[in-house]
């Protein structure tokens, strides 16, 4: 019966691995206690979902978002309620800025007559790699 389910769900939504996944994401709602939009009629919860998609009594959209919101790795601070700690990114734009003052000093020390600037790079980026 599951079979006549999932021909249905193709209609409405498209990409049979699109299917899959928000059939997957259903079943872990009704999983974890969400509650049923249809009879459930003692079938297993991925058929249940399936026929929830099918019957449309679900937002396939809506469901589709949440897959993407679990999925993505950047947060977005402007959303988080407690403050983030900042002292890592401090640390980076610090040494940054200490490298930036290194390569002004040692631009400063070359002669301008001496060499090009293309070599004045190559120098200061060795001399940089070596320590």
């Amino acid at each position: 019966m599951a079979r006549v389910t999932v021909e249905d769900c193709i209609e409405k939504v498209k990409n049979r691995f699109e299917l899959v996944m928000v059939a997957a994401q259903r079943s872990r709602e009704i999983s974890t206690g969400s509650d049923l939009t249809i009879e459930s009629d003692n079938n297993k919860i991925p058929v249940v979902a399936l026929r929830e998609i099918a019957k449309e009594t679900v937002s396939v959209p809506v469901i589709k978002d949440i897959i993407v919101r679990g999925m993505q790795k950047h947060v977005d601070t402007d959303t988080l309620d407690e403050p983030q700690d900042d002292s890592d990114s401090m640390e980076e734009v610090t040494e940054i800025e200490t490298l930036a003052d290194a390569f002004e000093e040692k631009i400063a020390n070359y002669q301008s007559d001496d060499l090009d600037a293309g070599t004045i790079f190559e120098d200061i980026t060795q001399s940089e790699i070596n320590n």
